[in-house]
């Protein structure tokens, strides 16, 4: 019986050691396989740190446009502001250009009916305008100042015609 039991042991030991060898082998394929995953995600992180990189540089630039893109707008908002008032001085000083135009016209045709500011207007006068009828001709030969004066009245008329189409628009 004891050779039974010997070549029992001895069936047993070689049947674990084929186990042994079997696991092993599944054991270093899967080693394998995780080693070139470690070498593919290795690379996988170095290509996610390069890219990472690549974004911080892109912030650090976009913030720097970003900056410039400021200074710039509030350099032309600044400018536009003065420009504005500039503006805003030009057409007052137009209003009392054409103010001055009027009442010398008024002055110097008593009987015509002078052009008055929009502002003084009522509604129903910027919806139907009347037409001024312009001075008749003297018969003798004009004075330069008088020439100057209807020189003058008919630009004013003009741009008293002008603000009123603008007004029209507007008001459409």
């Amino acid at each position: 019986m004891s050779l039974l039991v010997t070549l029992a042991a001895d069936v047993l030991v070689a049947v674990l050691l084929v186990a042994s060898i079997v696991s092993s082998v599944r054991l270093s394929r899967r080693i394998t396989r995780l080693k070139a995953d470690e070498a593919a995600l290795r690379q996988t992180i170095g290509d996610l740190v390069m890219a990472s990189s690549t974004a911080e540089r892109a912030i650090v630039g976009l913030r720097a446009t970003l900056d410039e893109c400021d200074r710039t707008l509030a350099d032309r908002l600044g400018t536009a502001e003065r420009y504005a008032t500039d503006l805003a001085a030009h057409v007052e000083a137009g209003e009392a250009v054409i103010a001055r135009i009027a009442s010398i016209v008024s002055q110097a045709a008593p009987g015509r009916e002078t052009v008055r500011p929009a502002a003084q207007r009522d509604p129903e006068a910027i919806a139907s305008p009347r037409r001024i009828a312009p001075a008749p001709a003297p018969a003798t030969a004009p004075s330069p100042n008088g020439e100057r004066l209807g020189v003058a009245a008919a630009a004013a008329l003009a741009m008293s015609e002008r603000a009123l189409g603008r007004l029209r628009s507007k008001a459409a």
